[in-house]
């Protein structure tokens, strides 16, 4: 854990609450989780959820916007990185959007047919296939 970026973002981020815990997280309005301290790239990710927090990230309406959500901190995180003199390494990041890039298409295939399907604005997944649209 790098103590003296920690304190610096406390002194620039005064309104963000940092509490420990098992994972990096962001809890929306005001809390950043900190992550095991022992990871490579805890300065990366501390950037990375406290860019959710900056970016006003309090919630999703479909996958694909959470991919999205994702891109964006990581894009922000990228700049504080510059900032606060944190080494960016690409290959983690991509690393990390891969985690949610596999999720999403791996939810969208149909299990019946194999189809990628389509999220509606309920949160459904539905496949054009299987329910006849095609």
């Amino acid at each position: 854990m790098n103590v003296a970026l920690l304190d610096e973002i406390r002194v620039d981020f005064p309104d963000f609450r940092f509490v420990n815990g098992k994972r990096f997280s962001f809890r929306p309005r005001k809390t950043i989780v900190l992550g095991d301290s022992e990871t490579d790239k805890w300065e990366l990710q501390l950037l990375h959820e406290l860019s959710h927090a900056v970016l006003g990230h309090f919630s999703f309406t479909s996958d694909v916007q959470r991919l999205k959500m994702e891109s964006d901190a990581w894009e922000k995180a990228k700049i504080l990185a510059k900032k606060y003199g944190v080494e960016i390494d690409e290959d983690f990041i991509q690393s990390e959007l891969d985690t949610y890039r596999d999720w999403l298409h791996k939810k969208s295939r149909c299990p019946k047919c194999g189809l990628t399907r389509f999220q509606t604005p309920d949160s459904q997944y539905h496949c054009p296939r299987c329910e006849n649209l095609i």
